[in-house]
């Protein structure tokens, strides 16, 4: 036999396969304590504590997210079904039970592997104990060292945290370590986390045919994801689930059933994607404090969301956006024809915009965040126009000059002319505004003005009070954005944030206090402990009998036939008069924002609808045609409950309807004609005779009479 035949002999080779294992285990078994000098001791792996992921939760306690950079929320093993944990070992170590932390068989094929270069083609051969030592200390145990003699180093340093595992722990607290430490695709780390994020369920509701899909990944998550090659996914888990047959983890009649089951297409709903927006905004308040423990101190940050007031709310406004598409005139892209275009792969120029919306509900009371929709799909923007678009706030920003008039001693039967303006502009230009319909009604009440948001009405007062009064209002009240002091400013002329003018009508609903709108109630350390326990921020910023004259008028706006929420709110919504509410309509000149903010005793809402890049959203489009509504309905789902919802936790009322606002000792009230703003007399019409408030000493000393009658009723144009 010549030299080269014998060298190629596969006696031969494998002789000297042998032999060059041996010396290379015997080097490293020589060296033993040398080479697991870093390797922890078995003090260590009892104390051991994996990072773990902050937990948000809503107001009641249901976990709506996880924030980690390996998100794990640990789940014990035996709140688990058996045969979820039993296909991990069915498909990763059969002969988990009967081993003391090494297979011999799969050990000798793995270094085989390692030595050829072909670990992955020869099998792991890693027994979960050695997975999970190699999980848990990945610093000790370099998993990138895959071959040659480095490979063998790494496979006695994993040996001997294998065999200190299972000195220290359990078989079942082994399993249990190992399934809520590995890595299941995505960045989704631990069982639990990845049950919540494939299916939208917690890993103790897993049936068969998810647990074998999950027991199926963490071999190569980048290759086994069903979100990324199903088919892949669909073999691997038919593969768990013969092992789980020939293992009696399962009945064989059960095989096809659980191999024929629908693999997930994308993250599940629930899986960390309740209210995203609102859960974005936490994150980075809490990234700003905590920095990176955020993401593996294991925190629980209990939130103020309500989780049927956010469902409520997103029924509400997928209605609006609906109304809004299906409007005469409407030229923009639906939001269905983008997401179609975008799955067909069509490219789209930046011009195509479908319309956006934002809506934010407080409890005035404390400032606690209910409810938050900072667009309309947070996979495609993340953009939270709920918290930092600039929009122009129209009409919405009127009542500011009205709380600046009554702060002033002007009282609601005030009566202004609603005629022709003009004045220079900063540029030189004349500005000529005009009402929304064009026409002129002559002398009214500035209650009337607002409730019919007459622009002649709110410029003129505006001019008599001054604009800096009007700006140091809507400053106190809680708007934060620049004010400029221009005539135009008075009719919203003025860019802010949904949130900026939540927190401002907060402080109508509470009469005179405004609350800093917070969505955090507690942080919790992984023990318990409370690390962060936020107070409401109330500041009184105006006199609460000027703030219950204001209530009074908007809720003119809402309950009066010609204010211009009753039709949207008490008609087409169909929110009783039982609930009492205030609030305000907001539109622009452009038609390009749409807003209805709005209170009631014990909760404030405010909606915006708009186009990304403003434009006009359909033609003369108003805050009560789209916003309005979706403010009722969400108000009639929350106090009344909807009986038509397919969802339980929606069909009974969500909070109790609140009393009404008492009226302040110190308040004058007079029944007053509601046309000339003068006391009441048999000259006035008993339909039109209201209730007034005013501030003592305000109050009307004249009676209405004939004229008028005829001055305060007959319309000029």
């Amino acid at each position: 036999m010549s030299v080269m035949k014998m060298l190629w002999d596969p006696r031969v080779l494998g002789l000297a396969m042998l032999l060059f294992v041996g010396l290379g285990v015997g080097a490293a078994w020589g060296t033993w304590q040398n080479v697991c000098s870093d390797c922890p001791s078995i003090a260590q792996i009892r104390t051991f504590e994996p990072q773990q992921a902050s937990r948000l939760y809503s107001h009641d306690g249901r976990l709506l997210s996880e924030l980690g950079v390996e998100s794990r929320t640990p789940v014990s093993i035996d709140a688990l079904p058996e045969y979820v944990s039993q296909a991990f070992v069915a498909v990763e170590d059969k002969r988990f039970y009967g081993h003391r932390g090494i297979d011999p068989r799969g050990f000798a094929r793995a270094v085989v592997g390692v030595l050829t270069g072909q670990s992955r083609s020869q099998g792991g051969g890693s027994t979960i104990t050695q997975q999970l030592a190699r999980n848990m200390f990945e610093t000790s145990v370099d998993a990138r060292i895959r071959s040659g003699l480095g490979g063998i180093v790494r496979k006695v340093k994993e040996l001997q945290v294998a065999f200190a595992l299972e000195e220290a722990y359990t078989k079942d607290q082994i399993l249990e370590a190992y399934i809520n430490e590995i890595n299941y695709g995505h960045g989704w780390w631990g069982i639990q986390t990845a049950a919540r994020n494939y299916f939208g369920k917690n890993a103790t509701d897993l049936n068969p045919a998810e647990a074998a899909l999950l027991a199926a990944i963490p071999n190569r998550p980048g290759a086994y994801s069903p979100l990324r090659n199903p088919e892949n996914a669909a073999n691997r888990r038919s593969l768990v689930l013969r092992r789980m047959v020939d293992q009696g983890v399962i009945p064989a009649e059960d095989y096809e059933r659980y191999a024929s089951a629908p693999l997930p297409t994308e993250r599940a709903v629930d899986g960390g994607t309740i209210a995203p927006y609102f859960v974005e905004y936490v994150r980075q308040i809490l990234q700003e404090r905590y920095g990176s423990q955020l993401y593996t101190a294991g925190l629980n940050i209990y939130t103020t969301l309500d989780v049927s007031m956010q469902r409520a709310a997103e029924i509400s406004m997928e209605e609006g956006w609906a109304g809004i598409e299906a409007r005469a005139g409407f030229e923009h892209i639906t939001y269905q024809a983008y997401q179609d275009s975008l799955e067909a792969g069509v490219t789209l120029p930046d011009s195509a915009m479908y319309v956006e919306g934002a809506f934010i509900a407080l409890d005035p009371w404390t400032g606690s965040v209910r409810a938050m929709i900072g667009g309309r799909d947070f996979g495609l923007s993340k953009f939270n126009r709920a918290t930092q678009a600039l929009r122009q706030a129209g009409s919405g920003f009127k009542p500011f000059v009205y709380t600046s008039a009554i702060a002033s001693r002007i009282p609601p039967t005030y009566v202004v002319l609603d005629a022709p303006f003009v004045t220079e502009q900063p540029d030189g230009t004349l500005w000529r505004p005009s009402n929304y319909d064009g026409r002129f009604e002559g002398p009214m009440t500035i209650r009337t003005g607002l409730m019919r948001s007459q622009n002649m009405i709110a410029i003129k007062l505006a001019q008599e009070i001054g604009m800096e009064s009007v700006a140091q209002t809507a400053r106190r009240m809680g708007i934060r954005s620049e004010i400029e002091r221009y005539a135009s400013t008075a009719i919203g002329a003025v860019e802010v944030k949904p949130l900026e003018m939540a927190e401002a009508y907060s402080t109508f609903a509470n009469q005179g206090t405004k609350v800093r709108p917070f969505p955090i109630l507690r942080v919790e350390d992984a023990q318990g402990r409370i690390l962060w326990d936020p107070q409401p921020e109330r500041t009184e910023v105006l006199d609460p009998l000027v703030a219950r004259v204001m209530v009074s008028m908007l809720q003119g706006v809402v309950d009066q036939p010609r204010g211009t929420g009753y039709s949207a709110i008490r008609v087409v919504a169909g929110l009783p008069r039982e609930v009492v509410a205030g609030g305000k309509t907001g539109t622009t000149n452009e038609y390009a924002d749409i807003w209805f903010n709005g209170f009631t005793p014990n909760l404030l809402a405010t909606v915006w609808f708009g186009m990304d890049l403003p434009q006009e959203i359909f033609p003369r489009a108003t805050g009560a045609g789209a916003p309005a509504p979706v403010w009722g309905n969400f108000m009639r789902r929350v106090y009344y409950g909807d009986s038509r919802s397919l969802d339980p936790e929606l069909q009974e009322p969500i909070i109790p309807i609140p009393d009404p606002w008492e009226i302040p000792d110190g308040l004058v009230t007079r029944l007053v004609d509601a046309s000339s703003g003068k006391l009441a007399s048999q000259w006035c019409p008993q339909e039109e005779q209201i209730l007034e408030m005013f501030l003592p000493g305000t109050e009307p000393t004249e009676y209405c009479d004939r004229d008028d009658f005829d001055l305060f009723r007959v319309p000029t144009n």
